[in-house]
């Protein structure tokens, strides 16, 4: 979800306005104890005790939740774990998701905290709040938690660079709000991690003279994804159509692409292709229906897509003063997919043999609404939970 839409509508809201916004933005609380379907073919691990099968490579939800607003006790903020035999991926880092990989088992054995061992990379899609909010904590606590790591090589972190332009203002004819940070307001992530350096500086600083701790941008690699040769992001945020996918990492068995979304009008936003000897995992983004996610996803055996429920915009904006609402909703709606398209207009075109729905918006609408997404897919649609697990090609012994 775009970051802090919904919180910042309500900070433009009248006081007398406001008890029907928070209603709709809590509407679906009720029917909260429908969302716990899981799909026969997926392995949902209860918090801490994560047992089942184990394949080569899978793909496992670490948190299902879209937006930063914690509107669920059950889904913790998007992030999303590739597992290729004992190596990690992940994908974003949302709420609580350091703590999602220890309870799905993909620590390392050791005294010590192990949550980040075996991760081998780390994969933004973009740099709204609800992506990144975990990014800190990881940066700051990883050297105390990499015990029994089997090697020393960094982990290598990728993600958007400073776009070079900002966002329009909308809805047109409105004034020009508070820039923050003038001096450099759209920082990418390496940008973004260099001002986390100087936010921790007395941390790192105690315990590297106190502990002998590790610099963490000896534990880091961080990069950019370098879109130059592809698009100059306009303020409008809408990417031009790709020939052919970015080249991001080769990591032995593991290739990792990406191509460009559609979440205007922040850009650059990224969809990652993962593929193994044993088949192939595509993870959206935040996007609206894009051409460019089509062509990466071709063929691919999970795709896990991000999705909104137009229900749940409608009656956001209607509890609003129409100057807010109605933005508001033209927002959500331009920049996301919603449960009509998510399958008919894209998994069904992309040829995606299993469709699964994460980054809910709202995270605690009921399964049945979400399960309509069926409509116009022929493949197998799975409405993602917390720490489900699918797996692809031979089981590990």
């Amino acid at each position: 979800m775009c970051d802090d839409a919904v919180s910042k509508a309500l900070n433009q809201v009248p006081p007398s306005s406001r008890r029907g916004f928070l209603r709709v933005a809590g509407v679906a609380a009720v029917a909260g104890g429908l969302a716990g379907v899981a799909a026969p073919t997926a392995v949902a691990a209860p918090a801490g005790r994560h047992k089942g099968p184990k394949h080569r490579t899978r793909v496992v939800l670490l948190g299902t939740a879209g937006g930063p607003a914690l509107m669920s006790e059950d889904r913790y903020g998007v992030s999303t774990a590739v597992v290729y035999e004992d190596k990690v991926y992940v994908v974003d880092l949302g709420h609580g998701a350091q703590m999602r990989l220890l309870q799905a088992g993909l620590g390392a054995e050791g005294l010590g905290g192990t949550s980040m061992a075996n991760v081998r990379g780390i994969f933004f899609t973009h740099l709204h709040s609800d992506h990144v909010v975990e990014w800190p904590a990881v940066y700051a606590t990883t050297d105390m938690n990499i015990t029994g790591r089997p090697t020393k090589d960094p982990i290598r972190v990728f993600g958007p660079g400073d776009r070079g332009s900002l966002v329009r203002v909308f809805p047109p004819g409105r004034p020009e709000p508070e820039l923050y940070n003038p001096e450099d307001p759209t920082p990418g992530i390496a940008a973004m991690t260099g001002y986390l350096r100087q936010a921790f500086a007395a941390d790192f600083n105690d315990r590297a003279r106190d502990s002998n701790n590790v610099n963490p941008d000896r534990t880091f690699e961080v990069r950019d994804i370098d879109i130059s040769q592809y698009w100059a992001a306009t303020p409008e945020g809408i990417p031009p159509r790709l020939e052919a996918p970015i080249q991001v990492w080769k990591d032995g068995d593991v290739t990792v692409t990406a191509t460009l979304v559609d979440h205007r009008p922040t850009a650059p936003v990224f969809a990652y292709r993962f593929d193994t000897p044993d088949g192939s995992i595509v993870i959206s983004g935040d996007t609206c229906v894009s051409q460019n996610l089509i062509d990466l996803a071709q063929d691919c055996d999970y795709l896990v897509h991000e999705v909104i429920d137009p229900q749940f915009a409608e009656n956001l904006a209607a509890s609003l003063p129409p100057a807010i609402g109605g933005p508001l909703k033209e927002h959500l709606l331009a920049s996301h997919t919603s449960i009509e398209e998510v399958g008919r207009d894209v998994a069904e075109p992309a040829g995606a043999k299993n469709l699964i729905l994460s980054h809910l918006v709202p995270p605690n609408n009921p399964v049945a609404r979400w399960r309509q997404a069926q409509k116009g897919y022929t493949g197998k649609l799975t409405v993602g939970e917390d720490l489900m697990e699918f797996g692809i090609g031979p089981k590990k012994r």
